[in-house]
């Protein structure tokens, strides 16, 4: 038992993308283990998805600091898994200091696994911090995002009233992606 525990434990967490070896039942009886990894849900892929920038909601309690839907639709006829925090970029106008991306910190909140059925969504929260009056303003062109699980990324047009403070060397910056969520049904 104390091995099936282990299998699964180290399946759950997510971490390798090596399947876990199958538990053979204890001798003399017929006990259970953990499923085969050819019944497992694939992860959606960026070929699997579109995604969709929704409008910019400023939080009530952070002045200035805006939260944005990054939503994710299933495009295929299969269901695909998609959990974890999406990577976003945010591209724009080269900055002296930082350059023309701005790479957004990820916070690791979501769900721990998510199925989405074709033609649903899920979604993950971008959470930007506007500048104050005198502060150096930027505006990202678009954002690239990489779906959890995936190399390829793909873009949405960033909202042109919605400029950014560059905080890429800051140890907590108010910019940040979340990660995703299941969206309710």
């Amino acid at each position: 038992m104390g091995t099936a525990a282990s299998a699964f434990a180290l399946a759950a967490c997510g971490t390798s993308t090596a399947a876990p070896a199958p538990v053979a039942p204890a001798a003399g009886g017929a006990g259970g283990g953990v499923a085969a990894a050819s019944t497992a849900t694939p992860r959606c892929t960026t070929a699997d998805l579109e995604v969709l920038l929704g409008k910019p909601a400023e939080k009530n309690d952070a002045p200035g600091q805006y939260d944005i839907p990054l939503t994710y639709r299933n495009t295929t006829d299969h269901t695909c898994g998609l959990y974890g925090v999406p990577g976003v970029d945010l591209v724009g106008p080269d900055d002296a200091t930082f350059g023309p991306v701005y790479h957004l910190p990820r916070i690791d909140n979501g769900v721990k696994y998510n199925e989405v059925t074709a033609g649903t969504t899920a979604s993950a929260t971008i959470t930007v911090l506007k500048p104050a009056p005198g502060e150096p303003a930027w505006t990202p062109a678009k954002l690239n995002t990489i779906p959890p699980g995936s190399t390829s990324a793909l873009t949405a047009r960033w909202p042109a009233d919605l400029p950014v403070l560059r905080q890429d060397a800051a140890t907590h910056p108010g910019s940040y992606v979340n990660g995703i969520l299941a969206d309710p049904a």
